[in-house]
């Protein structure tokens, strides 16, 4: 299924992804939301990304060619920016090459707050479109946002996982699944390093 031909049925499919992935059954989610609304009012993770404003080295390894077995990888070097939009908005540039590969991307991220929920949208420059956002949010340090895409004729959940945010060296991978979550395979992951401004 396309997912941008199927709308209607995207929020459906994006819940029902995050959580099988995340371990938390549906019915008890949907129990939950026609439980009686005095549970405690969710915490604010309007500032959640702060940690990455400013200036960055960046170390990125890239799976060349995921989900065909292969296991050859390439390193990239580069620096990006990361500025505040408002409360909840960033946008986040990079500049990376290496092994004969020059990317020039940029993430934007958005924050709900009325759901809670931050969407990730990555774009590079070889294409300049909006790939379809990761939605998700942070828990105990760790971040982890869902998006269901397609990936040369595949369909696939791609997580991102932030670890170590608020440290000098913040860790990002994201991870391709095509069996709805059972396995994952990495094919990305950054390092970052901060630069003293």
């Amino acid at each position: 299924m396309h997912l941008r031909e199927e709308a209607m049925t995207w929020p459906c499919l994006l819940l029902a992804a995050v959580m099988s992935v995340s371990g938390a059954p549906v019915a008890a989610a949907q129990a939950d939301a026609q439980a009686p609304k005095a549970a405690a009012p969710e915490r604010d993770g309007s500032h959640d990304f702060d940690a990455l404003l400013g200036s960055w080295k960046y170390h990125l390894r890239r799976r060349v060619e995921p989900l065909t077995g292969s296991n050859k990888w390439i390193d990239l070097e580069g620096t990006g920016v990361c500025r505040k939009i408002w409360d909840g908005a960033q946008i986040d540039q990079l500049v990376v090459d290496g092994a004969g590969t020059h990317i020039e991307g940029l993430t934007l991220r958005t924050y709900n707050p009325q759901t809670h929920l931050w969407s990730l949208h990555w774009a590079n420059r070889r294409d300049g479109k909006l790939d379809v956002p990761q939605i998700g949010r942070f828990k105990d340090g760790h971040g982890e946002f869902l998006a269901l895409d397609m990936y040369y004729g595949k369909s696939v959940i791609v997580k991102f996982d932030w670890t170590g945010l608020n440290t000098s060296a913040p860790h990002f991978e994201q991870s391709f699944s095509e069996d709805g979550g059972k396995t994952w395979e990495v094919n990305w992951i950054t390092d970052q390093v901060r630069v003293k401004e």
